[in-house]
């Protein structure tokens, strides 16, 4: 139970994070939010805790993690429209989407800097500098997935959730250590050019302006399935590995 909560507490602070990102460089470039929402954003919305302008911040049924939606629900349901999203600039679109990834990353050299301070017992300086070696090792590892580690040096949920059980018990060091590094792994994995990830958006921003015209709502809705698909077919793969560790 201890590693469920821990889990659940961690990775939902850290995907905010990562949202928060995205909605605060929305909003400073006048782009619209409709909603922040604390939660998977497929489980049905519970509760609407308050509204601050256009958007809407609520809790949903499944409280792990959370997202920002730039569209209006009415839209979400109709096949013909086009978001009001697709119709910003480029440029725009392309800072919202890398916001995430920046305010994970910020986010993790902080907190790998507090559990360095006190797990270490390093100095200031030293915890920054030992934090921005943690930041070159993540990125390290995250392409020797794609050479020869492959997936297995993924962790699934399973596996996350025994790490910040682990991590909880073992003192504030530790927990401040693992969040950093979750963080920082959420943060640079979603630059990867993949599908349904923010590196994939800007890849079709990329390819989008070298066409000169914006893609399809057809094309944005075929991306958005393959990416789904793979990241479900991600998500089993790795889970099943994590049970195959514990029952090693």
């Amino acid at each position: 139970m201890t590693s469920l909560i821990a889990f659940l507490f961690v990775f939902t602070i850290v995907v905010l994070v990562h949202e928060f990102g995205h909605f605060i460089a929305a909003r400073r470039l006048g782009i619209k939010a409709y909603e922040f929402s604390v939660g998977f954003p497929l489980s049905p919305k519970i509760i609407t805790f308050f509204r601050h302008k256009e958007t809407h911040f609520t809790l949903r049924l499944l409280p792990l993690g959370g997202f920002v939606r730039f569209s209006k629900e009415e839209d979400d349901e109709k096949d013909d429209v086009i978001p009001e999203f697709l119709k910003e600039e480029r440029w725009k679109r392309a800072i919202i989407a890398s916001a995430g990834s920046a305010f994970n990353i910020a986010f993790a050299l902080i907190f790998l800097t507090l559990a360095f301070m006190i797990g270490k017992h390093l100095s200031l300086a030293d915890s920054i500098l030992a934090s921005f070696g943690s930041f070159k090792n993540v990125i390290v590892g995250t392409f020797g997935m794609f050479s020869g580690k492959g997936l297995e040096s993924l962790s699934g949920p399973i596996g996350i959730a025994m790490i910040a059980g682990k991590a909880a018990q073992a003192g504030m060091g530790e927990l401040f250590f693992f969040t950093g590094m979750l963080s920082l792994s959420l943060g640079i994995f979603n630059l990867l050019p993949l599908p349904a990830l923010d590196g994939g958006q800007l890849v079709i921003l990329a390819i989008e302006t070298l066409k000169r015209r914006t893609l399809s709502l057809r094309s944005y809705t075929v991306v958005g399935a393959v990416g789904i698909m793979v990241f479900v077919l991600l998500t089993v793969v790795v889970s099943y590995q994590d049970i195959l560790r514990l029952m090693a």
